[in-house]
């Protein structure tokens, strides 16, 4: 669907649920997001590609373009309550962090929603304690609004994953001729 110098951005696929599940089972993926049962983890896969369906984008799965590898997930998921906006999101096997491979496929969701939908932003959330995710929101040019941090409703109170920043990116002027 949405494709980089080396990633493919696309549609789940059933194929996608193993890889998926093992992610979810690596605590360095996990640290800053609540434990998956493998029925939850294929619940999620299949949410993604309901909403896929029925809003056309979704956190779309995300593949090495060489070797077809399943590596995570990226892409603009809809507003899931009235609380959210367009959302981007991330989520990549510990084997493809620090190759540049989530700032790429982020990049290229952001211009997918700047071409395909009406939205004056996009927003991101993350634990407050994952600085690798929101280091990556930062360098994407997103900018953090401390007066719209929240409790997660989703997290039980007392919960430490339960805090949560936002941060969000308007969409680029355009260029004067």
């Amino acid at each position: 669907m949405i494709e980089t110098e080396r990633l493919v951005l696309r549609p789940w696929r059933d194929a996608d649920r193993e890889p998926f599940w093992a992610m979810a089972c690596d605590p360095r993926v996990m640290e800053y997001l609540p434990p998956l049962t493998r029925a939850e983890s294929d619940a999620a896969v299949d949410r993604m590609i309901a909403t896929e369906r029925e809003h056309g984008h979704v956190f779309w799965a995300l593949e090495r373009k060489v070797e077809g590898d399943f590596i995570g997930f990226c892409g603009i998921l809809p507003p899931r309550s009235p609380i959210f906006e367009h959302e981007i999101g991330w989520r990549l096997a510990h084997h493809a962090w620090g190759q540049g491979l989530a700032r790429e496929a982020a990049e290229a969701s952001l211009a997918w929603a700047w071409a395909n939908l009406p939205v004056p932003a996009v927003m991101a959330i993350t634990n407050l304690a994952n600085t690798r995710s929101w280091g990556l929101m930062e360098r994407l040019g997103m900018i953090r609004y401390p007066d719209e941090d929240f409790e997660h409703p989703e997290l039980a109170e007392g919960d430490p994953l339960r805090p949560h920043i936002l941060y969000r990116i308007h969409r680029p002027l355009p260029e004067a001729d």
